[in-house]
């Protein structure tokens, strides 16, 4: 029986995935003032709650 190598096992990389959001957000919301902060996470999450 051959082995797997940790990279073939692994499909989906959990803390890879969560960095690339993290700092897409980050490059999203970088200039924006704390009234836009707050439009912005309003629209995110009625898009989420439509879903």
């Amino acid at each position: 029986m051959k082995t797997k190598t940790k990279a073939e096992a692994k499909k989906f990389d959990a803390v890879k995935s969560m960095r690339e959001i993290k700092d897409q957000i980050s490059l999203e919301i970088q200039d924006m003032n704390f009234e836009q902060l707050k439009a912005y996470f309003k629209q995110k999450r009625l898009q989420r709650a439509k879903g």
